[in-house]
């Protein structure tokens, strides 16, 4: 079973026992959090999808770790005008993991 949940403005695809990295949410490590914006939900070839959202469908996680990913560059520059700029970035998320599916 499977099911589409939507948090931190992402869409992602999940199902049990799979960790997920997510936007940074607001909980303790070890804590569980409910993500009730499921977009869809499936069992091999039936799926059940949401207008926008399943009715009573929610995915039960565990949240494992919070971190920090990778560094992006960002390189700017104006040919000629003797501009550069560099800049970079670490977006900060919360490690899931996924513990149920409640359709």
């Amino acid at each position: 079973m499977y099911a589409v949940v939507k948090t931190g403005g992402k869409q992602y695809r999940v199902s049990g026992g799979q960790k997920v990295k997510v936007e940074q949410l607001v909980a303790e490590v070890g804590s569980e959090v409910v993500l009730d914006q499921v977009l869809a939900v499936g069992e091999g070839a039936e799926v059940t999808l949401g207008k926008p959202l399943v009715a009573g469908a929610s995915v039960k996680a565990k949240v494992v770790a919070h971190g920090r990913g990778d560094k992006v560059h960002i390189f700017k520059m104006r040919r000629r005008k003797h501009y550069r700029k560099q800049q970079g970035h670490r977006q900060n998320y919360t490690e899931l993991e996924i513990l149920g599916i409640n359709a």
